[in-house]
């Protein structure tokens, strides 16, 4: 394409446009019946609240960059896109927006309401993503709230039952009362706060038990005392009764070394249940059930006169009626970390319910994470902290309604439950009743489960999904790679692999890839109640989605969290034009020739060009992607576009022969290598450029492989002269294209000069060796600032003297370190460092300047 016809400024709107809606996806389909090594990516499905935040576009772009550089590496690639719908957050808002609350609508009404705001959230975000340029795979779309997804969700939940991996019981949960909903422990954050610790009396015919709690709003709960077994001050409460005050029943003291004796007052009272410690306790001690807190985060009977009370309320009640009984006799501040629901960040307890449990092996989990390739690998570090830290099973039941249903119904006469059988499967126990009666009596009066799963079962088996599990397709599992956000390692990292186990007993993929978290450039998480928070959809209308990946790819590396900088995204855009003006100036000159003999300059640059391929793929291998962009980045720019073009010019514009060919294949070769590298990083101004010069599009181009060519060292010398040259005119102030009298490079080998002559627009001649040079002073400068403080009115007379002496026997006054200046017979010495020697150097009589370079002598005529 002529250089007329393509414009001077990159426009990347009217590219990206152009390519989001010409682009083929279907040459980003999986083929379930190629013979290619496959890749299969186990991508986490986002919940779809209709933005595309900047944390989801931080990892799928390291996403689309393994996917893109994969299949140009031949393998069969699967980027699948799936939605991870249900959950507490839809349910909210379709209340926030009906004016309703989930219980005042038919339970199927409810969710058509969820599920209508759903697909409205995955088309837009779908845009988005197209926008931003992802190679996805949208013949393997999921979304978890379609029966042919959570059909699958329940068969996983009906096998692992058949296996003895699922069971129900009455066991302590996390309970959120705000969403009023058992959580995993996975799902609680903590948060560091203040709070009081508050000391009491327990009374005793033994004599007051102090007692120090954060929790007096339990003292309903409370069922015991402990006190550390060789704590010589309270061994002798041990096995004797204690009063709880306020509600005045009796409680015993026991031993247990996980007492702290130097904590508080050394006494604590167990409370069903304050934390996870007093679930230790219960279970250890077969301590007694009191409830004293109920689901919706109010006070049970067990409370007594404060029964009904908010937590708050009645905390507030009873520390009031111990300060004026005199049951508080000391109150401190206590630094406490909070378990918080990781959903609505409310307080949570621990209560007493029957649901239903995953059994977790922890070794299992620690053997098959041993499989699995980390990147970065101290990430693992997290998996192996949590799974050592799990205190029960897996709660995997929840009070809501938007989610995969149980698929359970239990018989009124016996209690005994019915599981589905996964041929009846998918269906709802509310909408559907079970084609047999119960299994343990006979009766036909059965009624539904009405707890739903935890939207983990079924994002924990995405991987399972995608590669073919319970599917049409030879099952392809395990995956070839994992990427997810640090944040969510405790649970889907964690939870995919227990499931992949259980279930077919494998590994669920090969590697996992982490990335980090988006701050904003305030060093802080980004998030919108920071006001920090940056749409991706705003730095694509201001900059383009090239440049944004240009962001994605070089803030940092998989496992670090990424700070977002305009200025980063400002300067991927000055790249591309970069990019644009060099492709705009080789655009007429680019041809391939099969014959073409490169000279020394073309095979210094295919030779760099190599160099750069192999380093690139490397770090692609490695998931560096910081490191493959600014090694593209560097070549293009510094080596491609500052050195190479500037020593062609002169062969491009010249006659049509064998030196010209050479250029122009040359040219060809690097700017289809560039395209390709470039195209996992910045696909829309990668295929403008290939399509316009060869007619073919990057994305079903090859990956480069490297040339296999030997270092060129006249090359570089080559280049290394010009770029002097090019500093030598720059720093006189004169025009690149300017003449100069002549140039003589002294080395040791065999340059070819003919771009060096073009490049420099001067006459080039090479010799063996080294220069014989010589220097001789020229003039004397004086220089004021150093005579005339010292010398006062005798200055002038001074200066004139030096001027007029000797130049190069002022030089040997100055490297003898002494000057004399006869002022009519009166000599009179002058510091050395009070003039300035200008000298000049000869070679073979001529005045030339000289430039030392490694491995070469430089000399620019300047003289007759």
């Amino acid at each position: 394409m002529p250089m007329s016809e393509i414009s001077k400024e990159y426009d990347f709107k009217k590219v990206e446009d152009k390519w989001v809606g010409a682009w083929d996806e279907s040459i980003y389909y999986f083929d379930w019946n190629s013979s290619a090594p496959q890749y299969i990516i186990d991508t986490p499905p986002p919940y779809p609240t209709g933005n595309f935040h900047i944390g989801n576009a931080l990892n799928w772009c390291y996403i689309d960059f393994v996917a893109r550089y994969k299949r140009m590496r031949g393998y069969n690639v699967m980027f699948p896109q799936g939605w991870d719908c249900h959950g507490l957050p839809t349910e909210v808002k379709v209340e926030e927006i009906h004016g309703i609350t989930k219980n005042m609508v038919p339970r199927e009404e409810f969710r058509r309401l969820c599920e209508e705001m759903t697909a409205g959230n995955i088309a837009k975000m779908r845009v988005t993503m197209r926008r931003l340029g992802f190679s996805n795979d949208w013949s393997n779309e999921y979304v978890t709230m379609d029966p042919d997804y959570y059909s699958k969700t329940q068969r996983s939940f009906v096998r692992m039952y058949d296996d003895g991996l699922i069971y129900r019981e009455d066991h302590p949960v996390n309970w959120c009362p705000r969403c009023s909903t058992a959580i995993a422990f996975a799902e609680v954050e903590y948060d560091s706060r203040t709070t009081t610790l508050n000391h009491l009396r327990f009374p005793s015919p033994l004599g007051d038990l102090e007692i120090a709690t954060t929790r007096p709003e339990l003292l309903a709960a409370c069922v015991a005392v402990a006190v550390h077994p060789n704590d010589e001050l309270r061994r002798k409460y041990i096995g004797s009764q204690v009063a709880v005050p306020v509600f005045d029943y009796p409680v015993p003291v026991i031993a247990d070394e996980a007492v702290d004796p130097a904590f508080g007052t050394g006494a604590v009272m167990i409370c069903t249940f304050g934390d996870k410690q007093d679930v230790r306790w219960w279970v250890e001690h077969h301590l007694p059930l009191r409830q004293a807190i109920d689901r919706e985060g109010r006070m049970t009977e067990a409370a007594g006169n404060f029964a009904g009370m908010k937590i708050s309320e009645c905390k507030d009640a009873i520390i009031d009626e111990m300060r004026s009984g005199g049951i508080i006799f000391k109150e401190e501040p206590l630094d406490q970390n909070v378990g918080l629901c990781w959903r609505c960040k409310t307080a949570i307890e621990i209560l007493s319910e029957r649901q239903w449990f995953v059994k977790i092996d922890p070794a299992e989990i620690v053997e098959t994470s041993a499989e699995i390739r980390w990147v970065p690998d101290h990430m693992e570090t997290r998996l192996l902290n949590w799974t050592g830290t799990m205190d029960w099973d897996w709660c995997i039941s929840r009070q809501r309604i938007f989610a995969t249903p149980i698929p359970v119904w239990y018989c009124r006469g016996c209690g005994e439950p019915l599981v589905a059988k996964e041929e009846w499967l998918p269906l709802d126990p509310n909408l559907t009743g079970p084609p047999v009666p119960c299994p343990k009596c006979g009766s036909d009066d059965l009624e539904p489960e009405t707890d739903v799963l935890d939207t983990w079962m079924d994002s924990s088996i995405s991987v399972l999904n995608v590669t073919g599990w319970l599917g049409p397709h030879e099952p392809r599992y395990p995956a070839q790679l994992r990427p997810q956000g640090h944040d969510i390692i405790r649970t889907w990292a964690f939870y995919t692999i227990l499931r992949a186990k259980a279930l077919v007993g494998t590994r669920p993929w090969d590697s996992i890839l982490v990335n980090g978290m988006v701050l904003g450039e305030d060093g802080r998480k980004m998030s919108k109640s920071l006001n920090n928070f940056i749409a991706p959809e705003e730095v694509v209308a201001k900059y383009g989605a090239d440049a944004f990946r240009q962001w994605a790819a070089v803030g940092g590396s998989p496992g670090s969290d990424v700070m977002f900088r305009w200025k980063d995204v400002i300067s991927g855009g000055r790249f591309l034009q970069k990019i644009w003006s060099m492709y705009r100036f080789s655009a007429p000159h680019a041809v391939r020739f099969d014959d073409a003999a490169p000279n020394q300059v073309d095979r210094w640059l295919l030779f760099e060009l190599s160099k750069m391929i192999d380093a690139v793929t490397g770090s692609m291998e490695r998931f560096a992607f910081d490191e493959a962009f600014r090694a593209i980045r560097s070549f293009a720019w510094e080596v491609l576009a500052d050195n190479y073009i500037e020593l062609v010019k002169s062969r491009l514009y010249g006659p049509d022969g064998p030196e010209k060919r050479a250029a122009q294949d040359t040219i060809f070769k690097a700017l289809e290598a560039l395209t390709a590298l470039l195209a996992p990083f910045t696909p829309f101004i990668a295929e403008e450029i290939r399509r316009n010069f060869s007619g073919e599009s990057v994305h079903t181009a090859s990956w480069p492989e490297p040339l296999g060519l030997e270092a060129q060292p006249e090359g570089v010398l080559i280049k290394e002269v010009a770029s002097a040259v090019r500093r030598y005119k720059s720093d006189r102030g004169m025009a690149l294209n300017s003449p100069l009298a002549g140039i003589e490079v002294y080395c040791d080998l065999d340059l070819e000069t003919a771009d060096l002559t073009g490049s420099t627009g001067s006459p080039v001649s090479v010799k063996r060796g080294r220069p014989e040079i010589e220097t001789r002073a020229i003039e004397v400068r004086p220089k004021m600032k150093a005579i005339g403080p010292v010398f006062k009115d005798k200055s002038g007379e001074i200066i004139g003297e030096l001027e007029g002496m000797d130049p190069e026997e002022v030089a040997q006054m100055v490297e003898a370190g002494r000057i004399e200046v006869d002022l009519g017979g009166d000599l009179v010495e002058v510091s050395p460092a009070a003039v300035e020697i200008v000298t000049e150097t000869l070679s073979a009589g001529r005045a030339v300047d000289m430039i030392s370079l490694d491995g070469a002598t430089v000399l620019i005529g300047t003289g007759p």
